[in-house]
């Protein structure tokens, strides 16, 4: 008996102390927050609240002023993309343009369906812009609150996770205008509100740094694809003949080639593999990718399963086969294999015939533009899938296997270098959050807590 006293005492002094508040913080509707920290309601703030109309198709333009809809709001940031933009064109008197009409410093709050999305309006949106009736715009008087601090504040992990369960009801949820004044937020002093602000725009500054320098070097590759794979650019050490002098070019099916390159149907240069394997008739165990486990365009895996005595049948593969996704080949879904393993058999599983091709080879030719297009002349509506008749005859301009090593290796560097930074770019991201559940929650604090 004393023993299980002794147990629930034990337990019960671990839930305490997991639940404590420590010594100038306090427990509020939002959290625990250091004591000089306000939980407040965004209402009572008393910022200017609206929201778009309905009846905005109407001035659809192919161009004039930007027009912000969800589909431009991230959970991941607080800034706009406006990558895909619809604008608009309406008078300056109308009523619609004057009330909805972005301002820097302005937070957008996504009220129906996806609720919750917050984001910040400054420089990198052109004004005047506007918002459709999905969205509220909250403008507070920047003397008393950094709306920068609320941007933030409202798009971290606590807070959207309270927004994504009100999601949870499905297309019809939604969130007025009195809903968004009893958002509560956790309030420090104006100086503390800048100096968050502050070091998380520093890093979300350096994010985007890194996804520009990634996306150039991504069209830097896929020129380089371009140039190597065609024979218009020549490596160096393959570009003179032996006397020294330059090599030419031919004509072609397929325009000037070089002259010492030949064109081959795809189907001699690689094939898909027949070897298939039944996980019922020995419960399974092998290393599977699925379709889902391809990256989409970067030829990377983001994981992967293991059969069991349930599992369909598969495809099986080797080390070095070029894994290339069939089912909606614009997807872009391919990958060198690394390891043997199963996969599904919406996957082809291309092996090099040695004779006259390498795989790291095929594994480029798949990504070109013109293999991706040949690839989606595809049969079947509403699961389209490669046609092998049209992908076997693609003419395709072939260098000797010597040539398509070092053009495979100089692409090879190129992806590392790539992947190099999409790592780092994955690192400052979860440092970005840490920052934010640290900053955000008072735990860490960047000025001296008043007195």
């Amino acid at each position: 008996m004393s023993d299980q006293v002794a147990e629930m005492s034990a337990t019960y002094l671990v839930e305490a102390a997991r639940n404590a508040v420590p010594v100038r913080y306090k427990q509020t509707e939002v959290g625990v927050i250091p004591e000089d920290w306000s939980c407040i309601e965004i209402g009572a703030l008393k910022p200017f609240i609206t929201s778009g109309s309905r009846g905005w198709a109407a001035f659809y333009s192919a161009y004039g002023a930007p027009f912000v809809r969800i589909t431009n709001t991230s959970r991941k940031s607080i800034y706009l993309d406006m990558t895909n933009t619809k604008f608009v064109s309406i008078s300056e008197n109308a009523s619609e343009g004057s009330r909805t009409s972005l301002e820097n410093g302005d937070v957008l709050i996504s009220i129906t369906a996806d609720i919750g999305i917050c984001s910040y309006v400054d420089d990198q949106i052109a004004k005047p812009a506007y918002i459709n009736q999905h969205i509220a715009l909250v403008r507070f008087d920047t003397s008393i609150i950094n709306s920068k601090f609320v941007a933030y504040f409202l798009s971290s992990h606590k807070v959207q996770k309270l927004f994504r369960s009100g999601s949870d009801q499905g297309a019809k949820a939604g969130m007025n205008l009195d809903g968004v004044r009893r958002i509560k937020l956790a309030i420090p002093t104006s100086s503390e509100q800048t100096a968050i602000a502050n070091a998380l725009s520093d890093v979300d500054a350096l994010i985007s740094e890194l996804e520009k320098l990634i996306a150039k070097k991504q069209a830097i590759k896929t020129a380089t694809m371009q140039q190597l794979l065609t024979g218009r650019t020549r490596l160096p050490q393959f570009a003179l003949h032996e006397d020294g002098t330059p090599k030419g070019y031919k004509q072609s099916e397929l325009g000037e080639i070089p002259d010492d390159w030949d064109i081959e149907e795809f189907s001699n240069l690689a094939s898909p593999s027949s070897s298939r394997v039944n996980p019922k008739l020995y419960g399974g165990g092998d290393f599977c990718i699925e379709l889902e486990h391809i990256n989409q365009g970067d030829g990377y895996l983001s994981g992967f399963t293991t059969t069991n005595a349930n599992s369909s049948l598969k495809n099986i593969f080797e080390k070095d086969d070029v894994l290339f996704g069939k089912l909606r080949a614009y997807l872009k879904k391919y990958w060198l294999s690394n390891q043997s393993g199963v996969c599904s058999t919406e996957i082809w599983v291309l092996k090099a015939k040695i004779q006259k091709s390498l795989s790291n080879f095929i594994f480029y030719l798949v990504q070109t533009e013109r293999f991706i297009e040949a690839a989606s002349e595809a049969y079947g509506t509403h699961m389209p899938r490669a046609d092998w008749k049209v992908i076997s005859v693609l003419p395709i301009a072939t260098p000797r296997k010597k040539e398509q090593s070092a053009i495979a290796n100089i692409l090879s560097d190129m992806d590392k270098e790539i992947q190099a930074l999409e790592q780092r770019l994955g690192k400052t991201r979860q440092i970005k959050q840490g920052m934010m559940q640290e900053l955000l929650t008072g735990k860490t604090r960047l000025v001296a807590p008043a007195a």
